[in-house]
């Protein structure tokens, strides 16, 4: 059979090309190509300085109030009805929104980012490396945090109508107790992790999935603990909760189930299901 004119061949070679890319962006990227994706930027993430970790640190635990401040607000002002805790809950997005899409460092969200290059290089050093990250990224987290709850409690930043239902909020999230603060963490520190997983290809959906997915930790009754360490705060400038309560009754307990939830369950699982095709080839290939 004589060959197709030159022509015609470049042609079709061309739209079968644009069929398979119009293929590949539907189906979107593959569970190893999201590994990569957030094993690279974890590695950018543990590059950092010292400096940007704590600035940025303490810029989301300042801002993630927003999301105790816009659970507050709705609280304050919408009707009493029994569809109100559905809606005053979608307040709870507000601070992830400005932090997540801020691009700044959020302690939870390290817990699947920084660990998913800990699974390709099983090493001491990048441990240690893990290690002096969360430390730096936490502390600073609940530095601003606290200079949030100031700015809420000692000064007239906030109407006098809202700070009670600040208030009304942070002794909800402070008096689970122990293990149901620890219980309670685990979903939240899993739904921060998937939320990580999926923005690696969410594109122009981000402000969606970031809104409902952490709508559903507040509605849930879950406990995240830098939002938590705002309503912490709160309450220990006012004198109203001890350290010792504070920090072994909600600060630990609830610290652990994010870890354990975004580390030990879903980052193992996210590891597992794409291991055996990572693994098979070279990190230069990748």
């Amino acid at each position: 059979m004589a060959p197709l004119p030159t022509k015609f061949t470049r042609q079709q070679t061309k739209e079968k090309a644009k069929e398979q890319k119009s293929i590949d962006n539907a189906a979107g990227l593959s569970p190893k190509l999201i590994y990569e994706v957030i094993r690279r930027e974890g590695e950018e993430e543990l590059a950092r300085t010292k400096r940007s970790l704590l600035w940025s640190g303490i810029a989301a635990g300042m801002l993630i109030s927003l999301s105790v401040l816009g659970e507050a607000i709705l609280r304050t002002y919408l009707p009493d009805t029994p569809s109100r805790y559905l809606v005053e809950n979608l307040g709870y997005s507000l601070g992830f929104l400005a932090v997540i899409m801020g691009r700044m460092q959020l302690f939870t969200e390290n817990t699947i980012t920084t660990v998913l290059p800990l699974m390709r290089e099983r090493t001491l050093n990048m441990f240690g490396c893990i290690l002096r990250l969360w430390g730096i990224v936490l502390i600073s987290n609940v530095i601003g945090a606290f200079f949030a709850a100031c700015l809420f409690v000692f000064t007239p930043a906030i109407s006098p109508d809202i700070l009670p239902a600040i208030n009304e909020l942070s002794h909800h999230a402070t008096s689970m107790g122990a293990w149901q603060g620890f219980c309670r963490a685990i979903p939240a520190g899993i739904i921060v992790a998937l939320l990580v997983w999926m923005l690696a290809q969410a594109d122009q959906a981000a402000f969606f999935l970031i809104l409902i997915f952490t709508w559903l930790i507040a509605a849930g009754d879950f406990t995240h603990i830098v939002a938590g360490s705002v309503e912490m705060a709160v309450l220990m400038v006012q004198g109203e909760l001890d350290i010792d309560n504070a920090l072994f009754g909600f600060f630990l307990p609830v610290l652990a189930g994010n870890v354990f939830g975004g580390t030990l369950i879903f980052s193992l699982v996210a590891w597992g299901q794409v291991r055996d095709e990572v693994e098979e080839h070279d990190p230069a290939e990748l």
